[in-house]
């Protein structure tokens, strides 16, 4: 079965009755005994189970629930990574998460920092009280980011099991789900928020989710807004983008001044003549005869036209007006330019606006340019023994950008069954400005606590971003044996 998500336009705390405002409009689907609504944003799944067939309020005893997700959306059982949520025995509002280890096989049930709470309550789909479980699941959680399906439409796959003993209650869905993952049902994410026409250029609405406004028209790099959906400071941009138009423009393009057509121009750099930019894409639009979305190509014509997408139609992504990826340009500062065309491809008058973005196609440089004890510089594979309890090893590392797109970096050992240390780690600020990162640089000494084979580890995150969140990083690791 098929089940779609809409756009939480405020965050959801899950206190509020799902006749609650912030409920309007959630994605239903209906399953044995009740219903799931859905409804997310760029940071969480906001989900409810209506059971309104559980009439008898003996939650934590004779009330239960999974929540099964397949978090790589392949349809096996993958050891370790797939997760069931239940809820604690005897425990209301304390929610546990399982991985599956086999068909019908887990880990134990661990606690969980999942936003949840249940409910005895009427709602719109049942005046009588009963059941209601209320999920806020971080996206990352389920292994979903709105921009990694860039042109598909974020998905998951999940399962659902319902237990009642009053009255009796048993509602697997799909039937065994636990054992087969094949006919899991589907979840699609809605990347549609309502953003306000007053941060959207008149033309070029969003890049992604960041609007057009937050983006530096020198710089060509993007700052959002404390508390915004998508929080950037300083970044880039780079892999596949996705150019939205401002919404009621665009419409109003579309119904009042006939705009059928577009071109899109370009230039490197803020300086010369636009030129017609050549690009392809997909994007998907809900079929409704099927239940599903199918695929639809976009790509230039003969004259460099670009037809628009039907309002009428739900897309994947709405509102886009192009899409390409990064890759296909040069490092540095690129400038585009949407002109919009009748039927018969006659232009259409149109505020100006230029879009100004810095591309960035590189990660950071990571290097382990030594690891040291005392004098003695440590290679791959060496073992070294520590000489009393305060004796360490010092690393001397790169993590740098020549183009300034540095967000982070962190020096770290693992030994054993993952136990981990911080050697060094800084994070970009905004007064840091177009921050390199740095070179050369020496850690504090670092006092193992154990003999034993550690990695030693070098990551930096890029401060470039597809327009739903930073994208890119670069890792070097060296092993050594430690003996205390």
């Amino acid at each position: 079965m098929i089940a779609t998500s809409t756009w939480a336009d405020v965050p959801i705390n899950l206190t509020e009755n799902l006749a609650d405002p912030v409920w309007s409009g959630a994605g239903k689907m209906p399953i044995s005994g009740g219903f799931l609504y859905t409804k997310n944003d760029a940071q969480f799944l906001y989900a409810a189970l209506d059971v309104v067939g559980d009439t008898g309020n003996d939650s934590g005893v004779g009330d239960y629930f999974w929540f099964t997700f397949d978090r790589n959306r392949d349809g096996n059982i993958t050891p370790n990574f797939d997760v069931n949520y239940g809820q604690y025995p005897l425990i209301p509002d304390k929610i546990g998460r399982q991985f599956y280890l086999a068909p019908g096989t887990w880990t134990g049930l661990n606690p969980d920092l999942t936003v949840f709470k249940t409910a005895f309550e009427t709602s719109p789909g049942g005046a009588t009280a009963h059941r209601i479980w209320k999920f806020k699941f971080k996206l990352t959680d389920l292994n979903v980011a709105l921009g990694a399906f860039s042109w598909f439409p974020p998905f998951t796959r999940f399962g659902i099991k319902i237990h009642s003993t009053n009255p009796p209650l048993e509602a697997d869905s799909p039937p065994n789900f636990w054992t087969n993952f094949a006919g899991l049902h589907t979840l699609y994410f809605s990347r549609r928020p309502r953003i306000s026409t007053a941060l959207m250029g008149p033309v070029i609405g969003c890049v992604g989710l960041i609007p057009t406004t937050k983006i530096n028209a020198a710089s060509g790099k993007a700052t959002t807004d404390p508390g915004y959906m998508v929080q950037v400071q300083n970044a880039a941009f780079g892999g596949l983008l996705n150019i939205i138009g401002n919404q009621p423009n665009l419409r109003s393009l579309i119904t009042a001044s006939g705009a059928r057509f577009i071109k899109v121009k370009h230039r490197t750099g803020t300086a010369g003549v636009l030129t017609d930019f050549i690009t392809s894409w997909n994007n998907y639009k809900w079929n409704v005869a099927i239940n599903d979305y199918v695929l639809e190509s976009f790509s230039a014509d003969a004259g460099n036209f670009y037809q628009l997408q039907d309002i009428a139609l739900d897309y994947s992504i709405h509102d886009l007006l192009f899409q390409f990826d990064s890759g296909q340009l040069s490092q540095g500062i690129h400038q585009f330019q949407v002109e919009f065309y009748n039927a018969s491809k006659a232009p259409i008058a149109i505020p100006l606006q230029i879009l100004t973005l810095s591309i960035d196609n590189t990660v950071p440089i990571v290097k382990i340019n030594a690891i040291k004890h005392g004098a003695t510089v440590l290679n791959a594979c060496d073992i070294v023994q520590m000489t009393g309890p305060a004796d360490g090893i010092v690393v001397n590392f790169d993590a740098n950008d020549p183009d300034n797109n540095v967000l982070s970096y962190s020096v770290y050992a693992v030994w054993g069954d993952g136990a981990s240390a911080t050697l060094a780690s800084d994070n970009y600020t905004l007064p840091k400005g177009d921050w390199a990162g740095v070179q050369n640089l020496n850690t504090p000494l670092w006092v193992p606590v154990r003999t034993c084979a550690h990695s030693i580890n070098v990551l930096a995150y890029s401060r470039t971003t597809n327009g739903y969140g930073y994208i890119r990083y670069n890792s070097v690791s060296r092993y050594i044996t430690i003996m205390k």
